[in-house]
């Protein structure tokens, strides 16, 4: 009973608070006489995004702003867990490459976008590279602190069993190690769709984000908040799946059902 009326709150509060802000958001435009070139109202935007999902052509940016930001994700994924885990195994690579892997983490991403482009081009390969790179660091990171944090008391149950090296690793390192980087991918995949947008922006000839500066170059705001909607559902949903993923993979971890 305490678990089904703690779901309730869980839709309910959220809804409540979404409409509460819809309505403020009315009440303001209309008393203060916001001009719609500024703020259209909530209802001028649902117009503009039920237009929007009827509309092929929103449907084509859709899927290649989806294509990047997955390649990228993906990418991520492969190169960041193989990393972690080569370095949780071998100290001394982890000496060697991860002052390096700090730096560029440091280095603003946004400010390379241009190279990506200039060096990869304005087709989907520049939007995939910068998904990579700015969703790359979380996998990487929680793989390699996951791993290295394995409990030392279970290690040493496995050592008396005389386990070996391959056993350890697939029977208690890399479950221990899951639900961390699953916790880690889904923070790379928010990351990797403002990496496949912000590719868009600066050097993109199709896909959402350049269907939004397309709208805001037309003055259609409405359409421009519009696109951003559609952005925002389709980043719900992959993360949402991602989410699905750990409950999945990790059922037994007490954090698989709390994180969205």
């Amino acid at each position: 009973m305490k678990s089904a009326n703690e779901n309730i709150l869980r839709i309910a509060l959220p809804t409540l608070c979404l409409a509460a802000v819809f309505g403020f958001w009315t009440l303001y435009v209309r008393n203060a006489e916001i001009s719609p070139f500024v703020l259209p109202p909530p209802g001028k935007i649902a117009t503009a995004f039920y237009n929007l999902v009827f509309d092929p052509a929103a449907w084509r940016h859709a899927r290649i702003t989806v294509t990047e930001t997955l390649g990228g994700f993906l990418s991520a994924t492969v190169v960041g867990i193989l990393a972690g885990t080569a370095m949780a195994k071998f100290p001394p690579l982890e000496w060697t490459f991860k002052p390096f892997i700090i730096i560029l983490q440091l280095v603003p991403k946004i400010a390379l976008a241009p190279l990506f482009v200039l060096w990869f081009g304005f087709g989907l390969e520049s939007k995939i590279v910068i998904s990579a790179v700015l969703s790359f660091f979380p996998i990487f990171a929680n793989t390699l602190l996951a791993i290295k944090s394995v409990d030392a008391g279970d290690r040493e149950v496995f050592a008396s069993l005389r386990a070996s090296p391959l056993q350890t690793f697939v029977m208690l390192e890399w479950p221990s190690a899951l639900p961390v980087i699953l916790t880690g991918m889904e923070i790379a995949i928010v990351l990797a769709t403002i990496g496949a947008i912000v590719g868009e922006f600066i050097g993109g000839n199709a896909g959402l984000g350049h269907l939004a500066l397309a709208k805001l170059q037309e003055l259609q705001v409405d359409g421009l908040f519009a696109v951003i909607l559609m952005l925002t559902l389709i980043g719900l949903a992959m993360y949402g799946a991602v989410t699905l993923l750990r409950r999945l993979l990790v059922p037994w971890h007490q954090a698989s059902g709390n994180v969205l």
